[in-house]
């Protein structure tokens, strides 16, 4: 039975891109600006924001079809150096979140990001949106060997705050999100207003809850967590 059942929600965690920040303007743009540089047609913009979950390595695969993409390869290293460059230039968080997490922080209700982003772009995200120091942990993708949808990384975000993981709320717009966040015994929430490529649909995904926006997503973790009324 889930915390949504029960009322035992005090802890929330959310997945990065497209859950809590919107970073896709900058890493679409720098796409775009590598397409230009390869004498490439750019990307149409809300295609490229549909792959943003898919990391640097989903995005160089629509940009460049026809290339073999891998970590480390020279595609990937520009990328990355690239987008280091402008991490927050023009990512902010989502509507109507910023409010959400300064309800959180007036309560005392502790709140994390868990995410498959490396830590030397998440960290500096991060503290660009003056997040850094509220959230009371902060899990990236190369803090551990494993990655979600791995449980292990959405576990390590919770020994480092002191949750239980039966009390957390899990939210991400990914299955992968979804599946770790069950497999870590979590309450789980899709985010049907994020980065979900044309092919998929987050119907699929066997989230406890689905949010289609985020206001709705508000209005489901106010009452998951008794703040409400």
């Amino acid at each position: 039975m889930s915390p949504f059942d029960t009322g035992r929600c005090n802890a929330v965690l959310f997945d990065l891109d497209g859950t809590l920040v919107d970073t896709a303007p900058d890493m679409v743009a720098v796409l775009q600006d590598m397409q230009r540089a390869h004498e490439l047609e750019p990307v149409d913009y809300d295609l490229g924001r549909a792959y943003v979950s898919n990391g640097a390595l989903g995005l160089l695969s629509l940009g460049f079809p026809e290339t073999q993409h891998a970590v480390g390869s020279e595609l990937h290293r520009d990328y990355l150096q690239r987008y280091a460059h402008r991490v927050c230039d023009a990512s902010t968080l989502f509507p109507g979140l910023e409010r959400l997490l300064e309800i959180f922080d007036i309560a005392g209700l502790p709140w994390g990001v868990v995410t498959n982003k490396p830590a030397h772009l998440t960290d500096p995200l991060l503290e660009g949106l003056a997040l850094a120091a509220r959230s009371a942990c902060t899990v990236s993708g190369d803090t551990l060997p494993q990655r979600k949808p791995d449980p292990a990384p959405l576990l390590h975000a919770c020994d480092i705050a002191g949750l239980l993981p039966q009390n957390t709320v899990y939210i991400g717009d990914a299955s992968r999100d979804i599946q770790a966040g069950q497999n870590a015994g979590m309450a789980t929430i899709a985010a049907a207003y994020g980065y979900v490529t044309p092919d998929d649909d987050p119907r699929r995904w066997g989230a406890d809850l689905i949010a289609s926006d985020t206001a709705e997503l508000t209005q489901i973790l106010l009452k998951a967590v008794n703040l409400d009324a």
